[in-house]
C-alpha cells in the first residue's frame, strides 16, 4: 500500500512518501504534488522517502516532473532518507545528479543555498544539477 502526507514548516513543504512507488501508485503522487503547487507557499519541496520502500521508472517520472515543474519557477526539490535500494535507482538514472539529496529530512530543510547551479551536459534533458549535497 502506497501512501503520501502532505505537510509544511516556515520552511519547506513537506511529501511523506510510503510503501511503493510504482505505475499504480504514481497518481496519488502527482495528484499532492498538484496539490502543493496550486498552493504555491513554499519555494523550497522536500520529498521524504525514509518510509518508500520501492520506486519504479513511473515514480522516476513522477520525481523528474516535480523538479522540472518547480526548477522552471526557480523552486527547489530535494529528496531525504532515501533507501538504498531507491538510491540505486536515482544513481543509475543520474537523477541523484539533478535533484539534491540528504541524508535526513532535517538536513533537506536546513540545507542551504535556495537555487540550483544550470548545467546543461548531464545526459538528463538539460535539467539543472543541484548546487548542494
Amino acid at each position: 500500500m502506497f501512501s503520501v502526507q502532505v505537510g509544511s514548516t516556515v520552511r519547506a513543504c513537506m511529501l511523506t512518501l510510503r510503501g511503493a512507488l510504482d505505475h499504480d501508485s504514481a497518481v496519488q503522487l502527482d495528484e499532492a504534488a498538484d496539490q502543493v503547487f496550486a498552493a504555491g507557499r513554499h519555494r523550497l519541496l522536500v520529498v521524504d522517502c525514509a518510509e518508500l520502500e520501492f520506486c519504479d521508472s513511473t515514480g522516476i517520472g513522477c520525481l523528474v516532473r516535480m523538479y522540472q515543474y518547480l526548477a522552471a519557477r526557480g523552486e527547489v526539490l530535494r529528496l531525504a532518507a532515501v533507501p538504498a535500494s531507491v538510491a540505486r535507482v536515482l544513481a543509475l538514472t543520474g537523477l541523484d545528479q539533478a535533484i539534491a539529496v540528504h541524508a535526513t529530512l532535517h538536513d533537506a530543510v536546513r540545507a542551504g543555498g535556495a537555487r540550483p547551479a544550470f548545467r546543461s551536459d548531464d545526459g538528463l534533458s538539460s535539467l539543472p544539477r543541484a548546487s548542494e549535497r
